[in-house]
């Protein structure tokens, strides 16, 4: 099913058409990974890309300190790699690991080198590229200027699904604040009756 998911996924996009699928089906792989498996290490040349058909996986970086800054999540139907190591082969500077056990289409430059010569995949990875582009610039933007609240509304927006399945410690190292002050945000919002959902704090 996991293979299935993902040309579902791809069809639905316009990213490939099932012919298109199929002649690139056989660069694809099916991977279950354990929770807490790490796929790739900081310094090590990414080799792969991560469509996650279910489960969660995690991107962050360790700083000389030991403490851990997590750069993104990618729960179901999320695309997660180094993109700089993948592409150019330099060293990455990230780790990627698994949250839960999760079930994964496992991309290799073998099948990146086949779907080019589709003309509605180069469109899809275009816009999802440009997508990404722009995720990054509001996140440096809140990271930035934004309140811890304003952050954590921003988070839940994002990843609905994600506030009961991430531990906090996690959620706050996302957002770039203690877990101490993730807490006083979480307290501030009960007290005002906020619920993870609604459309506003009233």
């Amino acid at each position: 099913m996991t293979i299935q998911n993902f040309r579902n996924y791809l069809l639905a996009k316009g990213a490939l058409t099932d012919e298109q699928f199929d002649t690139v089906s056989h660069a694809i792989q099916e991977r279950t990974v354990a929770k807490g498996t790490v796929l790739l290490r900081q310094d090590e040349i990414c080799s792969e890309v991560y469509f996650v058909a279910n489960g969660l996986l995690r991107s962050y970086t360790v700083d000389d300190n030991g403490r851990e800054h997590i750069i993104q999540f990618a729960p179901e139907d999320s695309w997660i790699s180094d993109r700089n190591s993948f592409l150019f082969g330099e060293p990455s500077l990230i780790f990627i690991d698994t949250i839960e056990e999760s079930k994964l289409v496992v991309l290799t430059p073998e099948f990146f080198q086949q779907v080019s010569a589709f003309a509605g995949f180069n469109t899809f990875n275009t816009k999802a590229l440009h997508n990404l582009v722009r995720m990054q610039q509001h996140r440096i933007s809140l990271l930035i200027g934004a309140s811890a609240e304003t952050r954590y509304m921003d988070f839940i927006e994002r990843y609905p699904s994600l506030t009961l399945r991430v531990p906090q410690w996690m959620i706050a190292s996302y957002l770039g604040i203690t877990p101490e002050s993730l807490s006083r945000v979480r307290r501030e919002l009960a007290r005002r009756n906020f619920k993870p959902g609604s459309q506003s704090s009233e």
